[in-house]
């Protein structure tokens, strides 16, 4: 089955770019829409379950976000799909706190921006496969500065409270998790691959399924265990005997 890719994005040759990007990044079968506003955009995810993503469709795995469409922001759309089980990817020029924080808060897995070489967008995208947030190089250098910013108490007051990847520390819960909230077997092999250091494309081959499925499962996990990491998961996974 192809994997399917949503494209959300006003300018004809910004969108044929970011077409030939995805297709060079993953060596799966795509399908990609692409869409020209939020108007369309939001009319091709509801053929797919509607931003909840209803079970039983078939809904697109990947989705790439411009912030400034003809009839309004991504941001919204990027809220509406925070429950919705893509990897959602926001492409644009902006790389200002003020576009860059909000995106993050409102559910977005990477950040790239358009202006970056082909190869270097290509790059970054096949991150997704290693488990590793796509973002372009000056938004990581941006997102690593924030963070030794907040570590001096220095950190910009940009309107919103710090997205939660960026805190210095994490309490770990000691509790075991809740029975409704235990991993499932196919989860508890993800983790337990995860801990040994694998990347998503080959607990995929291991496990015999796609690479989009293993990371709805590492989301799942993250989600259940309260984590945000890897290593995180593995480290509480430990502990708690999960694995």
């Amino acid at each position: 089955m192809a994997v399917k890719v949503l494209i959300v994005e006003d300018n004809p040759v910004a969108r044929s770019f970011l077409c030939r990007v995805v297709r060079e990044s993953f060596s799966d079968t795509l399908t990609i829409t692409e869409a020209g506003d939020l108007e369309h955009a939001r009319r091709q995810i509801n053929l797919t379950g509607g931003a909840q993503g209803l079970h039983g469709v078939d809904p697109f795995r990947l989705v790439l976000v411009d912030l400034e469409l003809p009839d309004g922001n991504g941001m919204e759309l990027l809220g509406e799909l925070s429950q919705y089980p893509a990897t959602k990817i926001v492409t644009t020029l902006y790389s200002d706190d003020d576009h860059l924080f909000p995106a993050l808060q409102r559910g977005a897995d990477g950040y790239l921006l358009k202006e970056d070489r082909f190869e270097v967008l290509v790059e970054e995208l096949q991150k997704i496969v290693r488990g590793q947030p796509p973002l372009s190089p000056a938004i990581a250098r941006r997102l690593l500065n924030h963070f030794r910013d907040s570590q001096r108490g220095e950190l910009p007051d940009t309107g919103f409270s710090r997205p939660a990847e960026l805190a210095t520390s994490r309490p770990v819960p000691i509790e075991k998790t809740p029975d409704h909230e235990r991993l499932t077997p196919r989860e508890n092999e993800v983790l337990t691959y995860l801990s040994k250091g694998f990347t998503i494309k080959e607990i995929a081959n291991l496990m015999g399924i796609k690479w989009f499925t293993v990371n709805d499962h590492i989301k799942s996990i993250y989600k259940k265990l309260n984590v945000s990491s890897r290593a995180e998961a593995a480290v509480l996974a430990t502990k708690q005997g999960l694995v």
